[in-house]
């Protein structure tokens, strides 16, 4: 049999980020920067650098921010070259991965993460696999994108991979939870927000997806569920039924929850620390802090 290499992403964006509002009522939430790059660009890069070519944003009205924010800005860039700023035209111009093409499509009603990633299926063929970031995760690893681990293990083994991180046993309610088998991390189920005494495991599912082409075509056919909305999760289960799927564990390396508001400032915070430039002040004004504390 013959596989197509994974060229394809799906991110996303057309939530309205209501728990951030008021900051978010002109700006998309995937536009809030952590330290100097909004979200969406650590997400675009993310794929990138797992070979992904073309990414497909999901859209809404109100998100043309993100497209822009792709687009060239032809007389900003000029402007810099007149005033003799042409050290800022590098971090402009690094903005889209080069060899990378972004496309949106609208989803016109908010019915769900499997909806969403239903809207993309114009754009992906029926023989293709792809890729599903969400985008208010940030997944830091110190060496190699979370992303570009799991698309080497879709290349060995042509299945799909679905990214799993370990959480304490008494917060797996938070989260969706993969029941999983041996050493290989096999799924074999997969249940949303378990009571702890009930959870197949503590591995949550972290926001980084890889599928074969089967699951578009059982999202086309899936029906409404909780909420009246198309989930993903349930196609996922009907996806278990028919193929192997394996969880990719996220070792060290961090993960970053920015639709919530602790774990946006904390992402923050900890870019801020880990930038070259800013680091060794931030962390000695952070350390002046505490001792006023004192």
């Amino acid at each position: 049999m013959s596989y197509k290499k994974l060229t394809k992403a799906v991110i996303p964006v057309a939530g309205l980020g209501t728990r951030f509002l008021p900051a978010t009522k002109a700006i998309p939430k995937e536009m809030l920067t952590v330290v100097d790059k909004p979200l969406i660009q650590y997400i675009v890069h993310e794929a990138a650098e797992a070979g992904i070519t073309d990414i497909i944003l999901v859209t809404h009205s109100s998100k043309g921010a993100i497209e822009n924010h792709f687009d060239k800005h032809y007389e900003l860039e000029a402007e810099l070259n007149i005033r003799g700023k042409s050290e800022r035209l590098v971090p402009l111009q690094e903005i889209t991965p080069e060899g990378v093409r972004i496309v949106s499509v609208r989803q016109p009603e908010a019915l769900g993460l499997g909806h969403a990633i239903l809207c993309a299926s114009p754009i992906i063929a029926d023989n293709e696999p792809f890729a599903v970031l969400l985008p208010d995760v940030l997944m830091y690893h110190p060496k190699r994108g979370c992303l570009s681990q799991m698309a080497e293990q879709y290349r060995k083994m042509h299945t799909s991979v679905v990214a799993l991180e370990a959480v304490d046993e008494a917060e797996v309610e938070k989260y969706g939870i993969a029941g999983v088998k041996g050493p290989d991390l096999r799924i074999v189920e997969l249940v949303e927000k378990p009571k702890p005494k009930e959870a197949p495991s503590n591995l949550s599912v972290v926001g980084r997806y890889i599928f074969t082409p089967r699951l578009m075509g059982i999202l086309k056919t899936t029906k409404p569920g909780a909420g009246g909305e198309i989930q993903l999760t349930d196609a996922m289960d009907e996806l278990l039924e028919e193929e192997v799927m394996f969880g990719f564990e996220f070792k060290n390396g961090k993960t970053y929850d920015c639709g919530d508001k602790q774990g946006y400032l904390r992402a923050n915070v900890e870019y801020a620390l880990r930038d070259p430039v800013l680091g060794k002040d931030f962390k000695a004004y952070l350390s002046s802090l505490a001792l006023e504390k004192k």
